[in-house]
């Protein structure tokens, strides 16, 4: 599942993991990521931090504390890079953290490295 507002990032998402061989259900609006991943059940979520109206970090901490989200891992994708943000949205439970601009490389490394084997 791709959590991301921006239309041009969420679709690069989608088309990079698409292209990999993944399927992948776009969620552009935060207010839905809980709902839909409690309906699709993916194998991980990708979040972008900055959503409008909440943040990705609430919604990061929100699945770990629901049981049927907490042991789909998450991956942040953000354009947050100040001291202390990777500390503070890995604490929320994220198990990923990549900052953008993301390279298409090191995306694919960090979805496989989490993705069940």
């Amino acid at each position: 599942m791709v959590v991301e507002d921006n239309d041009l990032n969420r679709r690069l998402f989608c088309d990079v993991l698409k292209a990999n061989g993944f399927d992948v259900e776009p969620v552009a609006d935060g207010a839905l990521v809980l709902e839909t991943a409690r309906e699709t059940k993916p194998d991980l979520i990708i979040m972008d931090i900055q959503l409008p109206g909440m943040s990705g970090v609430d919604l990061i901490a929100a699945a770990k504390q629901d049981q049927s989200l907490r042991d789909i891992p998450v991956l942040a994708v953000t354009a947050f890079a100040a001291k202390g943000d990777e500390e503070r949205i890995r604490s929320a439970g994220a198990a990923g953290y990549l900052s953008k601009p993301v390279s298409i490389m090191p995306f694919m490394n960090a979805v496989k490295d989490l993705l069940p084997t």
